[in-house]
């Protein structure tokens, strides 16, 4: 266990505060060691208007992501990236919005819930999003991270039924990811319908931040899902943009044409 004592920011008060503001939320995605000063990034893409920020925490087998994504942690396990390394990286920093750890449950498995819990709040972290961990089997994780002040992101799917997006938004904290379309993350050329269609379900049945993720890769996008839901998640289109030699600062640009015209 973390010997440090800070406690992570409540994810779900700080974005329910933001909302009834009338601001539209923006949650960027960054995969911890996809460059060597990955946490310079972290700190560009809030400086451009980010809510808060998705660290995605590389695994070896990331089955709902998309080329972008895998391309991105591959990279950054070539680069020597472990969990403990990455959050390490994170401990020492001050950051003035929330950061969520995304990875898979096999990683968290093998490091050892309790520990895990203990080390994201030690690095202060305030939630996960753990995609390959259904609600029915996360009890013993759901222990660790409610001991450590951990709040567990839980993701609602176009198929999800009008009964378990209600258990959804009940048991999820922070918010609700509503998954824009059935398969992987990646950068689209336009949303699909069923994002609208599933986050209007999703708000009729639960008053936590709705956000729409998968496929949101320009600011039209961002502005076009934002309408039937409090905000985005965008991740594949900022990678992408590493991936194919930009800089940090062309991924704040990106961040910031989103804010500009989520804010417009």
């Amino acid at each position: 266990m973390s010997d440090t004592v800070a406690r992570p920011k409540s994810l779900q008060a700080h974005l329910e505060a933001r909302r009834a503001e009338g601001r539209k939320l923006l949650l960027p995605y960054v995969t911890a060691g996809v460059v060597p000063d990955w946490v310079e990034l972290v700190e560009a893409v809030i400086e451009a208007g980010a809510d808060a920020v998705e660290i995605g925490i590389p695994f070896s087998d990331p089955a709902m992501d998309g080329p972008t994504i895998q391309q991105a942690s591959d990279q950054a396990l070539a680069n020597g990236i472990t969990p403990a390394g990455a959050l390490d990286a994170l401990r020492d920093r001050e950051f003035a919005i929330p950061l969520i750890a995304m990875t898979y449950y096999n990683l968290v498995y093998r490091y050892g819930p309790e520990r895990f819990a203990a080390d994201l709040a030690g690095a202060g972290l305030s939630a996960t999003i753990l995609p390959d961990l259904p609600v029915e089997a996360a009890g013993e994780w759901l222990t660790a991270a409610d001991e450590h002040g951990i709040e567990n992101v839980l993701l609602a799917a176009p198929v999800s039924s009008d009964e378990r997006l209600a258990m959804l938004g009940e048991r999820t904290k922070g918010f609700l990811y509503a998954v824009s379309t059935m398969g992987t993350t990646g950068e689209r050329e336009s949303l699909d319908q069923a994002a609208s269609v599933l986050a209007q379900r999703v708000q009729a049945a639960t008053d936590v931040p709705v956000l729409i993720g998968f496929g949101i890769s320009t600011p039209e996008h961002a502005v076009t899902a934002s309408r039937v839901s409090d905000g985005v998640i965008t991740a594949s289109a900022l990678m992408r943009t590493l991936l194919d030699g930009g800089s940090i600062d062309d991924v704040a640009t990106q961040v910031a044409a989103m804010r500009t015209a989520l804010d417009a």
